[in-house]
């Protein structure tokens, strides 16, 4: 017997595609990838649901005394392929929706890449820079303490994200460790060395960036080596895929971040602006670049531009200005479907963040794996093993792209959708 398919409305309305912000972009993608799966579309309801979100009261005691409570999130969107895999975000702006988006493009970004991960993402709505040392520990450890009934090595592995680094998942590693009664390295990626942490995970994001935007640029006859760039944020997505591009040549023309923006024609002094931000926190006030508006930015004349900072900065206001042959998404979700069809429409080549800033995940991938064998590569060998798989899953979506005659975006999707759907149907449903 046949049945009609339910109206998309049935959707509670938090996962219903017209309440905008991250989870209907990301909604809007699925919409558009769904011509192309086949006989797997009688799954595809599975990526416009998480599997499991939770939200927890994450109390602390401040250093004067006081009780405040965050709000934190844990989502794990698929797991038909494996474990739940993404980051943790601390910052002001969190909110589910982020946070279930952020998931589902960790899905499609594993399965991009092929590595035996489903996806998840964390978040604390919280300004980090509020908090002392001592609070942020509370809050990192009190959070982990919540969410530990879902998380797990072979359950669901966080990593860092926006505002979290290797200290934030050494306290998360401990944590759930001394709840367990056993140290557990393999529950988070991205720890310190000397934790369990792998050599090359630091730099891994901006590498990935690179290797692929190299990929591109000989695909379309843009020469590297002598490509003017354009970078906003500069920590370490945008700051490492900055200098990897210097070092072969590129000129870094213009930088922005939370604090400002600069340019110089001639080229920025990566290795100096990189110190600097390290000390200011920012680009701004770097004495050997021309201080220009932020939204000026967006009016740069380059060759290849790089957003390594939040989600939704290329939007249908600003496409239209943008000067680039190629946009390289360093950061989750950074451009909106309706930019997306500007682009296109101008013949800008957009290398997608599902593959683009799949790097991270990548090294994550190796160090997870390093954790349960107990034995450690060498960088060189991580550095190896990361541009083989980037550039093999690059040359499969660039493939499906030309084939389609669609979007790096769209093709990634098919290549990934494809791959979940296909566990998903493969595993069947229980009970």
């Amino acid at each position: 017997m046949s049945h009609t398919p339910l109206p998309t409305s049935t959707l509670p309305s938090y996962l219903q595609a017209d309440k905008l912000g991250p989870w209907g972009i990301y909604l809007q993608q699925i919409d558009r990838v769904e011509p192309y799966l086949g006989h797997l579309a009688r799954w595809v309801d599975t990526l416009r649901r998480p599997k499991r979100a939770l939200i927890v009261d994450v109390p602390i005691q401040l250093d004067n005394g006081t009780i405040h409570h965050f709000e934190g999130y844990r989502v794990q969107h698929n797991t038909s392929r494996g474990p739940g895999k993404g980051g943790v975000r601390f910052h002001q702006d969190v909110t589910l929706s982020e946070v279930m988006a952020l998931a589902a493009w960790m899905s499609v970004k594993n399965a991009a890449v092929n590595v035996p991960y489903g996806g998840a993402k964390g978040g604390i709505r919280v300004d980090p820079k509020t908090l002392s040392m001592g609070e942020l520990e509370r809050m990192t450890r009190r959070y982990t303490s919540e969410i530990g009934i879902i998380i797990g090595p072979t359950k669901d592995i966080p990593a860092p994200d926006v505002n979290t680094n290797e200290q934030i998942m050494a306290w998360m590693m401990d944590t759930y460790s001394m709840n367990e009664g056993a140290t557990a390295t393999g529950v988070v990626t991205g720890k310190p060395v000397d934790l369990g942490g792998s050599l090359g995970r630091r730099d891994a994001t901006g590498r990935g960036v690179f290797t692929v935007g190299v990929e591109a640029a000989q695909r379309i006859g843009l020469d590297v080596a002598s490509a003017r760039i354009a970078v906003q944020g500069f920590g370490n997505v945008g700051g490492v895929a900055g200098r990897l591009f210097a070092e072969a040549g590129a000129r870094v023309v213009a930088v922005q971040d939370h604090g400002g923006a600069i340019f110089r024609e001639a080229g920025l002094d990566v290795p100096a602006l990189l110190v600097h931000v390290g000390k200011a926190g920012s680009v701004a006030g770097f004495a050997h670049a021309e201080a220009i508006a932020r939204d000026a930015f967006w009016d740069v004349d380059c060759d290849i531009l790089i957003p390594a900072a939040l989600e939704q900065q290329i939007t249908e206001t600003n496409a239209s200005r943008i000067k680039a042959k190629m946009i390289i998404e360093g950061a989750n979700g950074p451009t909106t479907p309706a930019a997306d069809d500007i682009l296109h429409e101008r013949n800008i080549l957009v290398l997608p963040d599902v593959i683009a800033n799949a790097g991270g995940v990548t090294v994550s991938y190796f160090e997870w794996v390093q954790d349960f064998s107990s034995y450690f590569w060498s960088e060189d060998e991580i550095n190896a093993r990361l541009v083989r798989i980037m550039k093999e899953a690059f040359a499969a979506i660039w493939q499906v792209a030309q084939d389609n005659k669609v979007s790096l975006r769209t093709a990634t999707f098919i290549v990934a959708c494809k791959r979940i759907l296909h566990a998903r149907e493969l595993r069947g449903l229980y009970p």
